[in-house]
């Protein structure tokens, strides 16, 4: 039996066509989808702000972010609320648009392994794909993200 240490919480978070998989220390919480307040002048992929825990929090689309058309809002929309774990997005936290309620899954070296047969653009969001049982998931550069609200926010200010 594999020891507890070596395993990791991790959401499996739902996109359209795609899941990300994040560690679950990144994520602060998973709220109901609210219309974003748009902001002036941002890309498609920067929908906007939110208020959350008194805070007005950027939201993204992942999938525009990554260069794909952005989804439309569903009732299973949601946002996950992420850490900002560099200090570059003030709010200390943003959001992030999903298809759906995200999973909670525990994995190890053992359901976990690389998926190289794809590979992504050098400032892309995503750092790799990989394989868990019938899943390939998304590892996303969430650090890469947070480098990308923060250098918009800047230029919208």
């Amino acid at each position: 039996m594999s020891d507890l240490r070596d395993e990791l919480y991790s959401l499996l978070v739902p996109l359209a066509g795609e899941r990300l998989i994040v560690p679950r220390a990144c994520v602060a919480e998973v709220i109901g989808y609210q219309t974003p307040a748009e902001m002036t002048n941002a890309p498609p992929w920067y929908v906007g702000l939110v208020s959350w825990s008194g805070r007005n929090v950027p939201v993204v689309s992942f999938e525009g972010a990554f260069g794909q058309p952005l989804p439309s809002i569903s009732t299973r929309t949601r946002i996950v609320i992420f850490h900002a774990a560099n200090g570059q997005v003030k709010a200390g936290y943003f959001g992030m648009l999903t298809q759906g309620f995200p999973q909670l899954v525990r994995v190890n070296a053992e359901v976990v392994r690389p998926d190289p047969s794809r590979s992504f653009p050098e400032r892309s969001p995503v750092i790799c794909q990989v394989r868990m049982v019938n899943e390939t998931p998304l590892i996303p550069d969430l650090e890469r993200l947070e480098q990308m609200i923060a250098e918009e926010t800047s230029v919208m200010q």
